[in-house]
């Protein structure tokens, strides 16, 4: 039996979701948040989807990093385009989806040495 030291061991990882939280190396987090390889960054955009703000994209910006994964709860939403123009200033690739593709994403870009954030959003509770 060969065995493998894991490259991921010191990385965040998200390791099971819920449509209120994530659970990241097996720690819950509830609200929304910024995720990176290193940092965790929360809370993030706190008014939700609906009250998303260029200055909420700007934090991604500032983490340093070439690709985004958007995760906007239970459903793709697309933002307007003027609040994702940080992103696009700073040519920082980015990909809306809904949570459950962007945490699985997130794992496979992180996975392959890749500098990748995830900002995920959850649903606004009922």
């Amino acid at each position: 039996m060969k065995l493998y030291q894991d490259k991921n061991a010191n990385l965040n990882v998200v390791t099971g979701y819920g449509t209120d939280h994530v659970l990241i190396n097996k720690q819950r987090h509830d609200g929304n948040l910024l995720l990176t390889a290193t940092r965790i960054v929360s809370p993030w955009a706190p008014g939700g989807f609906a009250a998303l703000t260029a200055d909420d994209f700007g934090a991604v910006r500032d983490l340093g990093v070439e690709i985004v994964v958007v995760g906007t709860g239970a459903r793709q939403r697309f933002p307007a385009p003027a609040l994702l123009r940080p992103l696009i200033d700073a040519r920082i690739g980015f990909e809306i989806m809904d949570l459950a593709a962007a945490c699985r994403t997130y794992n496979i870009l992180v996975g392959e040495g890749r500098a990748v954030a995830a900002a995920l959003l959850f649903d606004a509770p009922a």
